[in-house]
């Protein structure tokens, strides 16, 4: 049978390629293919017993039959859309519906023709639903598209119902509006239509929140398209929308999309404060619920004049002073020459003054809001290219500058420059001998904190032993039968209030030794118990040999400290330690302090950066403990994977947030760290060992280039992080609720409360996720299920997909 399939996969693959079969292949195919029909109608024969003709089957039609189910087997095996890929299809609909509006270099009615349209918001409904990981298959809320789209073509449509207002819990807090879901789905049909005018006019410098342009594109071009500038700074921006900033933001809308109705509608959500826009208050593109969804392309929109303004700017340095004058001497002198004639504040016959010039280049990027720029040339090209860029953005947008903005030597400053959470700086490269000193140096100190932390735990034991067996002979003591009396308790005792219990009375017994001691002076009650309790009853020969053992670690590291200095010294005639300024390059590097004190605000690390468990945690699932973790290596392996300090960071999330990890578990269980470890396979949920990491990040590659990274697509959700936030599960089994995630209909089990960890309300760090809250959201009650909290944890959702409207009665 198989030589007869073999057999006629050769003569129609002869058929198909239009080429006459061999005579002796040929002969027998057709033989077996003349058998092989024979058998076919035999068999039909057989099966049409009741006598009914069947009429035969032609060549043609089985050929057809064999395409057909070659198309079937094909479509049968092909991978189902990733949610990503769903969003991506939504938003091509929206498009082709975009374009049918635009006539002579504008947009007409899009308001009426395209968002007002029932199949508009109901291919908006579903990417909010993507946003928020639900399979379209699944229920879905009860929205009736029709009546919505003619609420917004009749201009009906009340945009205050249709959003609610949070204030901060305590006393003259602060309070954001959030829209609810009607008006969510209007605001990602607004979105679609915004990306689809603009898109294609945005400039190579804007690199936030765009298709094919996002956080990594804008540190390769920092570091592989600028080489090492002489000059460079970034652009500080804060500001709170207002009047101002609002009507030149609907002028520049209008300059492309002629639609009253929309610009009504949008100064209407202006006016209610639904789109919270902020300039440089809070970092960005991190799934913080006060931004929404317009505010990336909005952001965009209003910035996009000032990235013509660099051009124009580069253009006029550049063709004033770049080279030669004498047309002979350089081909590109006729292009600078029209340059010149354009300037309506240079005259040619004034040309000595840009004599000796040297040749200037102008660099600018932009990510979201924030700015950098770096001038090849001299320090008063610069100066005056930063009083242009600052005059533009304060008189004509109208944004406020800090005053602190500086020129920074790039070739001779160390410290670098700050930009979308990393550092910028000239590459230095130390030498063989120094890399070793300084190696060796950490693992003398690495080790002598490890030895402290143990000292610190085994006391902090001794301490907790005592507050028990103190508590204990309080209570012994109150027992007659038992007939403790000590003239220490006796003593006591004679303070204590009528009424007052045990427990209560222990505590202020407590409260008054912690006054005698000052404890307030101390970082925590643990270092109290260590300190006061356990090692003073220490025996003192151990305490001596410890101390003394923190002191030659000490006294050693400092030495070497001073033998390098000497060693740089005494190479700097013989060997360069640092590598040439002119072959220097630009190198993007992680702020690894900054993540440490990050660590220890989110409490995976204690005050000397050693891992602990998460106390926070420990009353979750293992599941849930575990995805919390991963979470936050997956956020940094896709916002740190091009940064040049990389191994630094993956040796950092291994001992630190693996161990932690492992630490929390082993308090759930209270078992042995190595127990912990072989019991829980931290492997499969992508939390690895060092020798496993590359692997995790090839992995991850493949899933980095496609659509899923697109920041147009995924805004506030790759980056988004429960790192700032715990989840505490409160059992609440009165009545029943539905998950408060949009789009979402399974039941919650749970409510959870929100507690934010960071509250940081200047422009800080990028790390990966959001490191600025609304303090609103602190301890607000939110229904998640199940797999909307590991979405949350893992950061396959963001906070932008919570509806905190929902009402529990």
């Amino acid at each position: 049978m198989s030589s007869l399939a073999s057999g006629r996969g050769r003569f129609l693959r002869d058929i198909f390629r239009h080429r006459p079969p061999q005579q002796g292949r040929y002969t027998a195919c057709f033989r077996r293919y003349k058998a092989h029909f024979l058998l076919d109608g035999i068999e039909d024969a057989v099966e049409s017993a009741d006598g009914s003709q069947q009429p035969p089957v032609s060549l043609a039609k089985s050929l057809a039959a064999l395409a057909e189910e070659s198309t079937v087997a094909a479509q049968s095996q092909r991978k189902p859309l990733s949610r990503m890929e769903w969003k991506r299809l939504a938003e091509l609909r929206i498009k082709k519906r975009v374009k049918t509006q635009y006539l002579n270099g504008k947009f007409y009615d899009l308001m009426g023709k395209v968002v007002a349209s029932a199949d508009t918001l109901e291919d908006a409904y579903d990417i909010v639903r993507l946003n928020s990981n639900v399979d379209l298959a699944s229920a879905k809320d009860d929205i009736c598209f029709i009546a919505l789209a003619e609420q917004l073509r009749s201009g009906e449509f009340d945009i205050s119902a249709n959003s609610f207002s949070v204030a901060a819990k305590r006393q003259g807090g602060e309070c954001i509006v959030l829209p609810r879901l009607n008006l969510k789905v209007i605001q990602e049909a607004v979105r679609v239509v915004l990306e689809v005018v603009y898109r294609p006019q945005f400039s190579k410098i804007s690199h936030g929140c765009r298709s094919g342009r996002g956080y990594h594109s804008a540190l390769r071009f920092i570091s592989t398209e600028i080489g090492v500038p002489d000059w460079c700074f970034t652009v500080p921006l804060y500001k709170e929308v207002d009047s101002n900033v609002v009507l030149k933001l609907i002028s520049q809308i209008q300059e492309k999309i002629i639609d009253d109705q929309l610009v009504a509608f949008m100064q209407d959500m202006f006016d209610a404060e639904v789109i919270n826009l902020v300039f440089g208050g809070f970092p960005k593109g991190h799934g913080v619920p006060q931004e929404g969804v317009l505010a990336p392309i909005l952001m965009n929109i209003y910035l996009d004049s000032f990235d013509h303004e660099v051009f124009r700017i580069c253009m006029k340095y550049e063709g004033l002073y770049s080279g030669a004058k004498n047309v002979t001497d350089n081909q590109g002198s006729k292009l600078r020459l029209w340059f010149r004639s354009q300037m309506k504040d240079k005259d040619l016959n004034n040309e000595d003054q840009t004599e000796g010039q040297p040749n200037m280049r102008l660099y600018a990027c932009r990510y979201m809001d924030e700015i950098f720029v770096a001038v090849v040339g001299s320090r008063d090209i610069a100066e005056t290219v930063k009083s242009e860029v600052v005059n533009y953005l304060s008189k004509s947008l109208y944004l406020k500058v800090d005053d602190g903005l500086c020129l920074v030597p790039v070739k001779k400053d160390s410290r670098g420059l700050q930009f979308a959470g990393t550092v910028v700086k000239a590459a230095t490269k130390e030498s063989a001998a120094l890399k070793t000193v300084h190696k060796l140096k950490e693992k003398v100190r690495l080790f002598a904190c490890q030895k402290q932390e143990i000292w610190d735990s085994m006391n902090l034991r001794l301490g907790k032993k005592w507050l028990a067996y103190g508590l204990r002979r309080v209570k012994e003591s109150e027992i007659k039968s038992l007939g403790l009396s000590t003239p220490l308790l006796d003593h006591v005792a004679q303070f204590r209030k009528e009424g007052m219990k045990t427990d209560h009375w222990f505590k202020t017994l407590l409260k008054v030794w912690m006054q005698d001691i000052n404890a307030k002076n101390e970082a925590n009650e643990e270092v109290l118990l260590s300190k006061y309790i356990a090692e003073p009853a220490l025996p003192q020969e151990l305490r001596d040999a410890f101390n003394n053992f923190q002191k030659q670690a000490k006294d050693y590291i400092s030495s070497e400290t001073v033998a390098t200095e000497a060693l740089l010294s005494s190479l700097k005639n013989q060997e360069s330690i640092y590598t040439c300024p002119d072959g220097a390059a630009i190198k993007i590097y992680a702020p690894l302090s900054y993540i440490k004190k990050c660590l220890n605000r989110y409490g995976v690390t204690n005050l000397e950066g050693f891992p602990k468990h998460v106390s926070a945690l420990v009353l979750q699932d293992d599941e849930l403990i575990i995805s919390w973790f991963a979470g936050i290596i997956h956020r940094w392996i896709r916002w740190f994977s091009e940064v040049d300090n990389f191994k630094e960071l993956q040796l950092m999330l291994v001992e630190c947030v693996r161990k932690s990890c492992i630490r929390t578990l082993s308090a759930k269980y209270r078992m042995y760290e190595k127990l912990t470890e072989k019991r829980f396979e931290l492997d499969d949920y992508g939390i690895p060992m060092v020798e496993d990491f590359e692997a995790m990040i090839a992995q991850l590659e493949p899933s980095s280039s496609s659509v899923s990274t697109d920041e147009a697509l995924m805004y506030g959700i790759s980056s988004s992080g429960l790192c700032v936030l715990t989840l505490s599960r409160v059992r609440v089994s009165a009545r029943k609720f539905n998950c408060f995630v949009m789009g979402c209909q399974s039941s919650s089990p749970s409510l959870y409360i929100i507690h934010v960890k960071e509250k940081q309300r200047f422009p800080g760090w990028r790390t990966g996720f959001s490191s600025s809250i609304h303090g609103s959201l602190h301890g607000r009650r939110i229904g998640l299920c199940t797999q909307h909290v590991k979405d949350l944890y893992l950061g396959q959702i963001s906070l932008q997909s919570v509806d905190f409207g929902v009402l529990i009665r």
